[in-house]
Order: C-alpha cells, then structure tokens, then sequence
C-alpha cells in the first residue's frame, strides 16, 4: 500500500528541518521525503498549508484499564489520542489491579493490540501496588514490554526506597518518573495554597509540596547515575531546580501538561470541579516559569496527564472531587494556541518536545522522518479553528476546565503504521 503526502510543510525534529516537501509512505514505512515525489500507484493525501510533523506521543495518560472502565477504556482511550493526533500513548499503571508484574502489562498490550488504533506503551510501577512499601518486579515489567517505572497518582514517600528503585532502574537502563509530592504537605489539600485559597475557602498545596520531592530526587538521581524524569512540573521553583540539576550533569528530563502552562489557579474561582488537577493550577509567575522552561528546554516534554473521570464522580462539591483533566483531544490545540502562536516554541520546537523528545526518554522509536521508520505521522492544520466541545470527546472523560474554548491549530489527520486512523476529525 502506498500513500502519498503532497505539499506540506515538513517538520523533523530528528533531522532539524523544517521544508515543504513530499512524503512518500510504503507498506507502513517512510519510503521517501524530498519534492516533486511520485504520485504514481499511490493514494494521494493533499497537504498544502499544512504542517506534516511525525507522530505525536503522549507519554503520560491514564487509560484507566484494567478496574475503571467506567472511567475510560483501552479502546475510549485510544480513540481519543488518534483524535488529537497522537500515534502513540504511553500509560500508567495506576489501574486496578496495578501494573506491578508482567501479567498486567502483558494485558494492556493484548488490548491495545485488539483496539488496533494507537501504539499503546505500558509504564509499571514502581512499588507493589504502589503503596510505596516495596518494590515492584521491575525486570518482570521490561521482560512484559514495561517501557518506564512510576508510581504515578502518588509518590515514592520513602527516599530509601526511591533510591534503591533507582538503583534497580538504572541496571535494567529503565527511565524512573517520578511524581513528585510531599503528602504530608499536600494532605488533605484541593487547590495551590495562596490568596485564592484563602478567599475560596479551599484547604491549599503549596508549591513546596512538589519542589521538596523536585530536590530531593535530583539528589538521588545524581547519587545512583538513573535516568530521572519529572511529571507535570508546575511550579517556578521546579523548574528553577531541575535547570541547575542539568547543569551540574543530573540525567534528568521534565514534562508540563497543557494545563499548567494555559491556566492559573484563578481558573477556580467558579468551583468548577474540571479545574480540579494534582499537581493544582498554581500563580501567573508559575505559569510564566514553565513557559520559560519549554522554551529554554529545562522542561523537555509536553504531555497530556489525561485523566478521565466519569461525571458523577466530578459532579460533587471542589473538595470531595477527585483530581484530573481529561487532555488528550484538547492538547495539540493547546499548543498551538499557547506556545506556538504566541510565540514561546517554534513549530519545530513544539514537534519536538511531542515527539522526538518523549521517545527518547522513554527508548521507543518516533520522533523521525527518516527513511524506513514507521510512517507514524500527525497532520496540522496551523489556520484551522475549533470550539472545544466536551460532550463531543471521544474519551469517556468530559472533564475539562477548557469546554467552549476557541482553539486554533489542530490535528486534521493521524496516522498509524501508514493508515489513515483519524481524518477531520473522524475515527
């Protein structure tokens, strides 16, 4: 089968270039970038004032099978990436049972599989059960296709045993990320601890909750020599931490969701449970930071931290819902609106901290346009608008802080192992 991408604007990251070129895809593989390609025997796809980037990963979401489907599902899920232009989706394990041995993993990747849409990547956990007590086979989650550890939804309390995970990750070469919260700060608490809290009468997290667990495990990042990676940074102190740990030579590597870089924790002043998110909204000057931070490349990825809730789970009062956006369909538009037309990331910035960037850190291909690479690719249309609208997801999760929201800049076209999988819009 071939399948001809005519006239649009190039962006590889891999390669550093950004030109209006051809793309030629053969049985599932690039075959050929360059001008003036062939259309001959091939499928032609119209490109022209589009950005042809390579397929978008989401690194982080919470495809909450096994034990919450009614939340979201293997499948929901995976049509909720191609939607939002993503190819490949990697997800926590804080399922139910977890993700603590090769028999969970091996499941999400059976599922995946009959779901057919997206390139699902299990992360196992770090702690059995992830109750922080001991550590997860690790060996047994890589021997099962485990492509990093985390304890995601909650952190690694004990730095003994962080350190002795580390130690473990590092000789199986896996990445440890790592939520970073100190609960014994953040117990208890529902949004950023400030003003707003204050007039909002709302318990708040302080930032210090997240930079406490920052230092801490740069520190023992640095000691043991693992590949560290940071989730959902939001906070200017972070970010100012994980950039001196870079300078000093700590293998470590960041992530921001859209959330934390589009809204502050003015965003629940109206107890919209939607604005209800671990890390919380926090200040303009945070959100400032981590804007610096994606441009400057402290923080090297963006990802979705999708986290699909069912309604009634979020139709209570602010205090009593629980954490979570689902980001998935909204991300890419998020970008582009945020970063890219204001001018914080280039496109090819953008390309590269969804793609290139979260490969790498996680080992898995994507990020390229090279020849004989999977021909995942995402298709952007920079000019396009679109009105969120949540009650049209094709996640099971509608709850987002950004329904009604005019984007612009969104995925037109995925495309998977050189199949069409998502086209304006449609599955």
């Amino acid at each position: 089968m071939k399948l001809l991408i005519k006239g649009g604007m190039v962006l590889d990251p891999a390669a550093g270039t950004a030109e209006k070129k051809d793309v030629l895809i053969v049985d599932g593989k690039i075959a050929a970038v360059d001008r003036g390609l062939s259309r001959s025997g091939a499928r032609v796809l119209d490109a022209a004032g589009k950005l042809v980037a390579p397929g978008f990963i989401d690194m982080h979401a919470h495809l909450r099978e096994p034990g919450y489907t009614h939340k979201e599902t293997i499948v929901s899920g995976s049509r909720a990436a191609v939607r939002g232009g993503f190819t490949a989706v990697a997800c926590m394990p804080n399922t139910d049972p977890v993700a603590d041995c090769g028999a969970v993993v091996a499941h999400i990747k059976s599922e995946a599989a009959k779901a057919g849409l997206v390139r699902v990547y299990p992360i196992g956990a770090i702690t059995r059960g992830s109750l922080g007590l001991e550590l997860a086979e690790m060996a047994d989650l890589k021997e099962h296709g485990a492509v990093a550890v985390s304890d995601d939804g909650r952190p690694v309390g004990s730095a003994a045993l962080m350190r002795s995970a580390m130690q473990y990750a590092r000789m199986l070469g896996l990445t440890v990320i790592s939520h970073c919260e100190d609960e014994s700060l953040s117990a208890g608490g529902a949004m950023n601890e400030g003003f707003m809290s204050t007039v909002l009468g709302l318990k708040g997290i302080p930032a210090a909750a997240e930079e406490v667990m920052v230092a801490r495990d740069l520190i023992l990042a640095g000691q043991t020599g693992c590949r560290l990676h940071l989730a959902h940074v939001s906070t200017a102190g972070s970010v100012r931490l994980i950039r001196e740990a870079k300078a000093r030579g700590v293998s470590v590597t960041a992530e921001a969701a859209p959330h934390h870089f589009t809204l502050t924790e003015e965003a629940v002043a109206g107890y919209d449970t939607n604005t209800k998110v671990n890390p919380p909204l926090r200040t303009s000057e945070d959100v400032a930071a981590v804007r610096e931070g994606l441009a400057d490349g402290t923080i090297d990825v963006i990802a979705t931290d999708h986290a699909p809730h069912a309604l009634e789970e979020k139709d209570v009062e602010y205090d009593r819902a629980p954490f979570g956006i689902a980001g998935l369909e909204t991300a890419a538009g998020l970008v582009w609106s945020e970063l890219v037309n204001s001018g914080v990331l280039t496109p090819l910035q953008a390309v590269a901290r969804l793609t290139l960037n979260p490969a790498r850190v996680l080992g898995i291909p994507g990020g390229t346009l090279e020849t004989g690479a999977d021909a995942d690719l995402t298709i952007i249309d920079p000019e396009l608008t679109w009105t969120v609208d949540a009650s049209l997801f094709e996640s099971k999760g509608k709850n987002t802080p950004f329904n009604g929201r005019l984007l612009k800049g969104v995925p037109v076209a995925t495309i998977v192992g050189g199949r069409i999988v998502m086209s304006g819009g449609k599955i």
